[in-house]
This record gives C-alpha cells, structure tokens and sequence, in this order.
C-alpha cells in the first residue's frame, strides 16, 4: 500500500478536509458570477513576435473584475476550418504563462491554447489593487482584512472563468470541446475554473495548491508557497483570537469547496511526498468531485515533475 508522509493512504481516499466552509459559500459564488456576467471582456488579440509555420501567437487581453486587463498567450492552428477543441492553461504561484514552446503540441494537435498570467504575478496582467493593508507579498492574504468579495484569488478565479468565458465565445472554438490543465497553483486554478464554468469537459490539475488552509496550518507547513499564512498570524493575529474568523473566510477561496460543482472528467497527478501541498489538502478536493474522475498517484515524488504525467494529461486532453 502507498505511504503519505502526512495520512494513511486509507484516510487519504475519504478525507474530507479541515478548513471550514462559509455558510453562505454557494450565495457568494453565485453572485460572484452574477457580477462578473455583467463585464464585458473587451477581448484584443495582438499577433505576437513568436510564430510558427502551423501556429498563429497572439497576446490576448480581456477585462476581469475591477477593469484589470488580463494578459494570456493564445495560439490557435492555422488553415483549420471547422470549430475545433481548445485547452486553457494556469501556471504556479508567482509565475506566468511561460514560454510560446510547451504549448506548440496542443496547436499541432488541432487545438487552441489559452495561458493565462495571473494578475499581480509574473506575466502582464494587471493587479488593480484596492485592498486594506499588507500588500508586501501574500496573494492568498490579499484582502483578508476586507469584506470576503477583495480577496484577490476572489479575483483570480473568476479571471479564469472569464478566459474560459472568452475563448468559447470564438468563433473557431467548439464551446463543448473545451479542456483546463495546470500545476500547484495552476492545479488549484484548473479546479477553480472547471469548477465555475460547468461548460468544460475534461480537467487535468496536479497537485493543486489553494486547498485546505487549516491542515496546512496545523501540520506546521505554512512554508514556502504557504508561508504567508503564518507570516500573517504572527503580523496580525499573534494570539489567534480571529483565527476561525480567518479560516472561514479563506474558505471562500478554498477549491475543495468549488469541487463539488465540477462537471467536467478529471485525472488528477498526485504525489506522496510532497510537503509544499501536502496529499491529504489535494484529497480534501479530490474527494469533493462528483463527477468522473481518477487519479495518477506517484508515491516516491514531491512537489515535482512527475514522470510520465505530461504525456498522460496530453493523451487525456487529447479525447476532446
């Protein structure tokens, strides 16, 4: 039987989570999505200095929540005709879209592709701000002094669902062959969008981030791309007077709690050993699915590259 350094795999299968879940979570959701259904995406599509000979690259810019202009790299095949399928990508935390390359066979597949930059990270998406207090670094913390509706993953989930909103609405894209991929924080962002757009059909997360807080706060592994939560504790809440108050409204960008909304099949990479989104936060999620699902667990791996996985999501999305 596979080991996990943080639960017995048995408890791994039926692990439902630690962190607590607003009450009015659905309510806010749905007027989170009624909301943004009133902004017009303004879509402009720039050609980009990287071409290919069976590729046409574009810089994509759309509007979000609060007039941000949000930055993804689009490639889409030339000389194909009818609609065809298109994958949405999400890259991790503090990153962006990366490089035109990695995307390339997805276009010779038939297939347009979609990166998003995460506003406030390393691509050119803007991040409009207008939040109380610590700003410094921290996204998950952003606007936790605020009313829940400032959260800035608030923000950056919907960013997705509005590129999910915007590529389905070319007129060269089959809106019902539509897939989402995505690592660490690209993980938690691919369930997050498959999550609000019910319209995606295949999803392919790894080891996804923004699940969980609470665990990872009581295993002691508010480090590394979770440190933020134990920067804020001890700048703003040292005795933990607030501290149920914190965790419920971190739950309002939570994707286990998104999970339960996911139409879509889903094959998600796991591994056993990764202390950076410890198995039992990426389980809480992967429990809450309703929907066809199956998972690539990878016992000996942490949060790294996972052998084979790559391939596997390529095949998988490739069902489109």
């Amino acid at each position: 039987m596979p080991l996990s350094f943080d639960m017995p795999f048995d408890q791994l299968k039926t692990y439902q989570g630690t962190n607590p879940r607003p009450a009015d979570f659905d309510e806010f959701w749905d007027k989170s999505l009624a909301e943004l259904a009133e902004v017009d995406p303004q879509p402009e599509l720039i050609p980009a200095e990287f071409q290919t000979d069976f590729a046409e690259c574009f810089d994509l810019f759309y509007t979000g929540l609060g007039g941000a202009r949000i930055h993804a790299k689009l490639l889409r095949p030339k000389n194909v005709k009818e609609p065809h399928p298109a994958v949405l990508m999400f890259h991790g935390y503090s990153g962006s879209a990366g490089d035109w390359f990695d995307k390339l066979g997805y276009v010779a597949q038939g297939y347009t592709v979609a990166a998003m930059d995460c506003r406030g990270q390393g691509g050119l998406s803007e991040d409009t701000g207008g939040v109380t207090g610590w700003t410094l670094r921290g996204h998950i913390v952003r606007g936790l002094n605020d009313e829940p509706e400032k959260l800035l993953f608030r923000h950056i989930f919907l960013d997705t669902k509005q590129l999910a909103r915007v590529v389905m609405e070319m007129p060269e894209v089959d809106p019902e062959r539509v897939g989402a991929t995505g690592g660490s924080q690209g993980g938690g962002l691919t369930l997050a969008c498959v999550g609000l757009e019910p319209r995606i059909k295949l999803a392919a997360p790894v080891f996804p981030f923004l699940s969980d807080y609470r665990r990872i706060w009581q295993k002691e592994l508010a480090k590394q791309a979770y440190l933020e939560l134990d920067e804020y504790f001890r700048r703003f809440d040292p005795l933990h007077e607030k501290e149920d108050e914190i965790f419920t409204k971190l739950g309002y960008i939570d994707v286990q709690f998104l999970a339960p909304r996911i139409q879509a099949k889903v094959l998600m990479g796991v591994g056993l050993m990764d202390d950076v989104c410890p198995p039992s936060t990426q389980f809480a999620a992967y429990n809450k699915i309703n929907s066809e699902k199956s998972l690539r667990i990878y016992p000996d791996f942490r949060h790294e590259a996972l052998p084979g996985n790559n391939d596997a999501i390529f095949q998988f999305l490739s069902q489109l």
